[in-house]
């Protein structure tokens, strides 16, 4: 199991060294531009958001960024809504809070685990760690691809 923890430390990081790249590129004009909820920095911020919700053990042991706004995240509720953007440093400061936060949570994931803890999944742990893995890179590809039609190009990252 040490080995598949070290992958998957490698994986997430490399993922969201994706996302800070992303980030980092994004022009000010494409920033909050779009239809809610679809803007660059709320499409960050719900990656980034769920990453750290899903390497919980439990949902229960989830605390959420001093930060967080549920009208930024947006649910079924608050998807129409155009909330003040986060600024480009705030969602930096975000990024920097889960990347740190991703050894100690995989540390403490018992990969075997039946129930992965989140009670709207019904799968073993191992399976949601990696459905949570593809939502990252999901979103950090459509970032990307959004910097690419506006002429950014920006590295893969494959492992840290």
């Amino acid at each position: 199991m040490d080995a598949l923890k070290g992958a998957l430390k490698g994986q997430y990081h490399a993922g969201m060294d994706m996302m800070k790249g992303a980030i980092d590129a994004c022009p000010p004009e494409m920033w909050a531009a779009g239809k809610p909820p679809r803007q660059f920095y709320r499409l960050a911020y719900h990656a980034l958001f769920y990453t750290e919700l899903y390497l919980q053990v439990h949902v229960d042991d989830f605390v959420r960024w001093e930060h967080h706004r549920d009208e930024v995240e947006g649910d079924e509720h608050t998807e129409i809504l155009e909330p003040e953007p986060y600024t480009k440093e705030q969602l930096v400061e975000f990024w920097q809070r889960v990347d740190d936060r991703i050894d100690p949570l995989i540390d403490k994931i018992d990969l075997s685990a039946k129930d992965c803890g989140i009670p709207w999944y019904k799968i073993p742990k191992l399976d949601h760690v990696l459905l949570n893995l593809r939502h990252l890179q999901e979103h950090a590809g459509q970032l990307r691809d959004r910097l690419l039609e506006a002429g950014i190009d920006q590295r893969w990252h494959t492992i840290r």
